[in-house]
């Protein structure tokens, strides 16, 4: 392998992690990987003396923003939930170039928060320019300046843009009760609970789990069966886990995996109808009291490449 191809190799994985939390889907983001070493390889940077990884980072989120401008104007069947990668070890890998200390962000958001199912449904809300920008400074934590020269932009746009995406952000910032630690430990609790509940049918036990708003959303992409709304309220959601429950032939098999760094629910159904899904995720956000107020199904089989 030649030293520029090892140069590329060595930036994959954090690239990779770049373009997923652009993106919030795996598939997409091993796309834009390949896609940003394909311009490497046939047109590379002029000066190829400087260092290699900024004007990597700069293809990719060119290359992510475009692609979410192309999402935006498709129709997608449903609701959008981010597709689930691992996490057993660590979140995927990121680059930090520390910030100068006047120019820290005023709202950070750590690495595993930026890959939780919360955060990623959070950064929709925002534009493809306004996620960038975002993610480069109050996650990534690039100056200003830096994040002007990855994405194309004035330092004016910069800051512009982040006092945007701030702001649409500060709904998703009421809700962050917990950190990480305190977060994992409720979630494992609730997951437990609800195997627990729905094995033995006890329909008291799996309302007192869930929050008076709970939210369910179910992602079939238009390939599997799914809910095409969201569904609000705890008599509404647990009458459709009842529902799905008594539906089931034969007893699924439940594996507990670490997806997106916190404890989910891997769903293994090989006997169901045709139309239906035969795997899929099960995720939970929960509130301060350790109920779940979120509950996230993803189904489409293209969204599951990384599981």
């Amino acid at each position: 392998m030649s030293a520029y191809a090892q140069a590329l190799e060595t930036d994959r994985r954090l690239l990779w992690g770049l373009c997923y939390r652009m993106t919030g889907n795996a598939a997409d983001a091993d796309d834009l990987v390949q896609e940003t070493f394909v311009r490497a390889i046939e047109k590379p940077p002029r000066h190829t003396n400087e260092p290699l990884r900024p004007w990597l980072m700069r293809v990719a989120m060119n290359l992510s923003r475009d692609l979410l401008r192309r999402r935006r104007r498709q129709r997608y069947v449903g609701p959008w939930l981010p597709s689930p990668v691992p996490t057993d070890e660590e979140s995927p890998a990121s680059y930090e170039p520390p910030a100068p200390t006047e120019d820290s962000p005023v709202a950070r958001y750590d690495l595993k928060e930026s890959v939780s199912f919360a955060f990623l449904l959070a950064l929709e809300a925002l534009s493809p320019s306004q996620r960038a920008v975002l993610l480069l400074r109050d996650v990534f934590d690039y100056s200003t300046s830096d994040t002007a020269e990855a994405l194309d932009l004035s330092e004016t746009n910069v800051k512009v843009l982040l006092l945007r995406a701030r702001r649409k952000m500060k709904e998703y910032d009421k809700q962050r009760s917990m950190n990480n630690a305190v977060r994992e430990q409720a979630t494992s609790r609730a997951l437990e609970q609800f195997l627990l509940y729905l094995g033995s049918r006890d329909a008291d036990g799996l309302e007192r789990l869930l929050a008076e708003d709970v939210v369910n959303l179910s992602d079939g992409g238009g390939e599997v069966n799914a809910a095409l709304r969201p569904i609000v309220g705890r008599s509404k959601v647990l009458r459709l886990i009842l529902g799905l429950a008594k539906k089931s032939l034969v007893n699924p098999r439940f594996i507990v995996r670490r997806l997106n760094t916190l404890p989910a629910i891997l769903v293994e159904d090989f006997r169901t109808p045709s139309t239906a899904a035969t795997r899929y995720t099960i995720h939970f956000e929960v509130d301060g009291e350790g109920r779940i107020r979120g509950l996230y199904a993803v189904l489409a089989p293209r969204k599951l490449t990384a599981v």
